[in-house]
């Protein structure tokens, strides 16, 4: 029964909702808000006044009140508000010894708060209770010196009493703590309005000691201006400059300080200041006084003096650029060539120092083209500035032991140390530097130069050795034995410079050797030794048949003086049309017949004109199929080749060819009469079936002798031409171009469908 009562719990009865639909009137926690808001807001009626009739209400109302501020006091005495409020409540019942007890019960709870200082002592200043009010301000500020409210109440109510030996006293005791700035200017302040100039000097004398900043050493100097101490007033500047140095200096000093001097006419003196503040400070720094140099130099200054100014903002600019990239040889060269101009040989040999310190960090050439030149600028200025051989050689010296020779070399650098040496008549200082760049580092342009210098000095069997040098070095070199072979013929030595040709032609490898046959037949025409000029032609020729030794060999022929000339000429110009026959190049064999055409215009008649003229090729515009580097169809390009008359009377298809063109004439001619209608002229176009003008379209089939791919496209890119106009060539050309497309599509049309297309 237990266990059954046990298991049956009783659940709890659940209240049913009958109407679950909205209500009518819906509240929102907005408006339960706004509603509580609006509450707060009513204004709620003032208390009743009590009013006092008799002591004894008095006294019930003081013992009330001071019961309720005992009461907050105990619950919380840390709450010095509550001590406040009671104070003040006994000071409005001019209770002041009760008050002054309340105060001092609260200072023995919290004697750091200043609040509760400041309400005690305005308390019995109000009350006029000078000795208690100075008591407690002694008290404060000897609990809280760094307070400076106390002080500053302190001072100012011993001011107000008129003692100013008390308030001389608080500020000495003030200034034993080394308040902030502002406490040191009221002292000073005081003591100006009592007229006490000495006071307050020596109170700045000990306030820049305790405040050592720029502002306030600035200050110090214009309380001296203001009061006409001026020599006062430039000690104190000379003596700021000193106590900051070079290390903390600042721009504002010396902008003070020559304005200061800028009152007082001391122009020069104001022009030192700015140069030896722009020679200490930062240039990034200086901003400031640059601008207000500048405005003294327009002011007061002459042209010069402007310049000067803008040359020291150029060379404060180049230090920033050289800081940020030492390696920057273009600002190096800008700010070299403006100290150049202006500053002493010390600075610029310094300003040079740092920049030849900065050396390529990697051995490549094209690191240091630009870095050598400093070193060449540098010994240009020592020698031509400075007037300093030695140090001139001594930055020679240093540059090439600062060069790699064994990976590269500077020509330009040996050959000017050599002709330095010369200009001081040392030439065997010259000699040795040359033959020490030849011997480390031999180049075609130090051979070359050595040669050049042993040329001005005369000295022939020197130049003679170092030319054998040089082709020893350089055989291949045509330059060099065309100046050696020049070299003998001046001095007269044909032989030899004959024998120095023949040497030349035969290495087997010249870099240009046409120059070097053009320069052997010069010598051999200006020696008129015309049978050696023939056969180095012929020589030449047996080497290579390119038109330009031709066509010189035959204008070799007519230049000379003799009755045979002008038929060596022409058989010259047979023999080359001959050899040229199998020319690829058929543009050379054009360039050798008009050559050969303007000659026969200029000495031959009229039967050997027509016989070169019936040599010249016709014009012939072709199309050839293009092939990208993938091996892709890129396509078409039209080109012009030429038909030689000799070539192609060996070609059987030439025939074929002429009565093409014959028929595309007549078709032309049908297209352009204006009589026939588009319908007759469409019938007309169209040729027999017996005619020839069939044939280019079926004779490839027929004819196996002409069956090539090459006469094929021929035949299909023939062009009409007219010698005598070039205009009429043209539409021609069009022309043909829209009958080989209808022909590569296979599409036999007629005439009028080809005007057509």
């Amino acid at each position: 029964m237990a266990s059954t009562a046990a298991g049956k719990q009783r659940i709890p009865k659940v209240a049913k909702v009958k109407n679950k639909a909205p209500a009518e009137v819906q509240i929102t926690a907005e408006q339960l808000l706004r509603e509580a808001k609006e509450r707060e807001l009513e204004l709620l009626p003032p208390p009743p006044k009590q009013k006092i009739t008799d002591e004894e209400e008095l006294n019930d109302y003081k013992l009330r009140k001071r019961k309720g501020f005992e009461d907050n006091i105990r619950k919380n005495r840390t709450v010095i508000s509550n001590w406040i409020k009671y104070a003040q409540w006994e000071e409005s019942l001019k209770e002041i010894q009760r008050a002054r007890s309340i105060y001092e019960r609260a200072l023995d709870v919290d004697h750091r708060n200043i609040t509760l200082w400041l309400k005690y002592a305005e308390m019995e200043m109000k009350s006029r209770q000078v000795n208690h009010a100075r008591n407690i301000w002694d008290r404060a500020i000897t609990i809280l010196p760094r307070v400076n409210q106390f002080w500053y109440k302190y001072t100012y109510m011993e001011e107000m009493l008129g003692n100013v030996a008390g308030c001389r006293q608080a500020f000495e005791r003030w200034m034993e703590w080394e308040p902030d700035e502002q406490a040191w200017h009221s002292y000073i302040n005081f003591e100006l309005r009592y007229k006490e100039v000495d006071k307050a000097r020596t109170i700045y004398e000990r306030f820049v000691m305790v405040h050592p900043e720029v502002k306030n050493w600035i200050k110090y100097a214009r309380f001296e201006e203001r009061h006409g101490y001026i020599a006062h007033s430039r000690k104190v500047y000379e003596r700021a400059v000193e106590f900051f140095g070079e290390v903390h200096v600042d721009e504002n000093l010396f902008v003070a300080f020559a304005k200061f001097e800028e009152t007082q006419k001391e122009f020069e003196r104001v022009r030192v200041i700015y140069k030896y503040a722009l020679d200490r400070i930062p240039k990034h720094q200086a901003q400031e006084l640059f601008k207000f140099y500048t405005m003294f130099e327009k002011k007061f200054g002459d042209r010069r003096g402007i310049e000067d100014v803008i040359v020291s903002k150029r060379r404060f600019q180049y230090e920033e650029e050289v800081k940020a990239n030492p390696h920057n040889y273009d600002a190096w060269f800008d700010y070299l060539r403006l100290v150049e101009n202006d500053a002493d040989p010390d600075t610029v040999r310094d300003v040079y120092e740092r920049a030849i310190a900065n050396i390529p960090p990697i051995q490549e050439k094209r690191h240091w083209k630009r870095y050598i030149y400093l070193w060449i600028n540098y010994a240009l200025y020592e020698e031509l500035e400075v007037k300093d051989p030695e140090k001139t050689r001594q930055v020679y010296q240093a540059s090439l032991d600062l060069i790699p020779h064994k990976k590269f070399t500077f020509a330009k650098i040996w050959l000017l140390y050599a002709q330095f040496e010369i200009r001081q008549k040392n030439l065997q200082g010259a000699r040795k530097v040359m033959g020490t760049a030849i011997g480390k580092c031999p180049k075609n342009k130090l051979l070359k130069g050595y040669i050049e210098l042993e040329l001005q000095l005369r000295e022939f069997d020197r130049c003679r050795k170092l030319y054998e040098k040089y082709l020893e070095f350089s055989p291949e070199n045509c330059t060099t034995w065309i100046k050696f072979s020049e070299l003998e013929t001046i001095l007269g030595d044909v032989e030899r410079a004959r024998a120095i040709f023949e040497l030349a032609i035969g290495q087997p490898r010249l870099d240009m050797p046409e120059v070097l046959w053009k320069s052997y037949i010069d010598f051999e025409i200006e020696q008129e030794e015309f049978g050696n000029t023939r056969n180095l032609y012929k020589r030449l020729l047996q080497r290579t048949q390119h038109v330009k030794v031709w066509i010189s060999y035959a204008k070799f022929e007519l230049s000379i003086d003799s009755g045979e000339r002008l038929e060596k000429c022409r058989q010259i110009y047979e023999e080359a049309n001959k050899g040229m026959r199998n020319c690829e190049e058929k543009e050379e064999r054009l360039m050798l017949l008009e050559s050969w055409r303007d000659f026969e215009r200029e000495f031959g008649s009229d039967s050997t004109m027509d016989r070169v003229r019936k040599l010249l090729p016709e014009k012939v515009k072709k199309r050839r199929k293009l092939t990208a580097e993938d091996g892709s169809d890129a396509g078409w390009e039209e080109y012009y080749d030429y038909i030689f008359p000799e070539d192609a009377a060996n070609q059987p298809n030439l025939k074929l060819l002429a009565m093409a063109k014959m028929w595309k004439r007549q078709q032309i001619q049908e297209d352009e009469s204006p009589e026939k209608s588009p319908e007759a002229a469409e019938e007309t176009t169209s040729p027999p079936s017996g005619e020839p003008a069939a044939a280019p379209e079926n004779l490839p089939e027929n004819d196996s002798d002409r069956n090539t791919a090459a006469e094929q496209e021929q035949e299909k890119t023939f062009d009409d031409r007219d010698d005598s106009d070039s205009s009429s060539e043209s539409d021609s050309n069009e022309e043909d171009d829209g009958k080989k497309k209808g022909e590569e599509n296979g599409k036999k049309e007629e005439g009028g469908d080809e005007d057509k297309e």
